[in-house]
């Protein structure tokens, strides 16, 4: 009957809707899965279970100030305790990162052992014999044992962060400006990250 044709159609029609709706739920569903498990991913995955805590050494200061310069090592400088600044960063980003919590020696599962070996001001940019760009460099060599077992983990005998930047003398147009100790403190900063990224990613 033509009532009945036209009820069949409509149930039709809302089949078709209905289907149409759970198959876009199930691929909002699967992509909301997805991007759940994608924010959820730590670098804790990465490293063993067995490690959970780290003890950070205090950093040792290798720099040799007494030693001549030289075309080389004109741009070389120090920096009073520098590695003092370097130890607690370090520390912070562990704190910040969540992964290893720095504890007490004795209660350490991994130990990071560190030695300050050069810290440079390169220039990047001049202009009528005037620096308008530098980069800082700060140059460590870093191990990490394994306390437990008495053993090294790995090390990274030239391992760098650096930041760079535009002193206030610099007298290009529309550039931040910043202080030296300021941009210094950004380079331990970027130092302190990719250690810690470092300790924390697969070995």
């Amino acid at each position: 009957m033509p009532g009945e044709a036209a009820d069949n159609g409509k149930n039709g029609e809302e089949e078709k809707m209905i289907y149409r709706r759970l198959v876009i739920g199930a691929t909002q569903l699967a992509l909301l899965a997805f991007m759940a498990a994608g924010c959820g991913y730590t670098t804790r995955s990465m490293i063993s279970n067995k490690y959970r805590t780290i003890h950070i050494k205090q950093f040792i200061n290798r720099i040799d100030i007494t030693r001549e310069t030289d075309a080389a090592s004109k741009y070389k400088l120090y920096k009073p305790s520098l590695e003092t600044d370097i130890t607690k960063s370090v520390i912070d980003k562990f704190l910040f990162d969540g992964n290893l919590k720095p504890v007490k020696e004795e209660n350490a599962d991994l130990i990071l052992k560190g030695e300050l070996m050069e810290f440079r001001r390169d220039p990047l940019r001049t202009e009528n014999n005037e620096v308008q760009e530098y980069r800082v460099n700060i140059v460590v060599s870093i191990s990490l044992w394994d306390k437990k077992e008495d053993k090294l983990v790995w090390q990274e005998n030239t391992f760098t962060g650096d930041y760079t930047y535009y002193p206030r003398s610099s007298t290009l147009p529309n550039v931040v400006e910043k202080d030296d100790d300021l941009a210094v403190n950004e380079a331990i900063v970027d130092l302190s990250r990719r250690i810690v990224e470092r300790t924390v990613e697969q070995w």
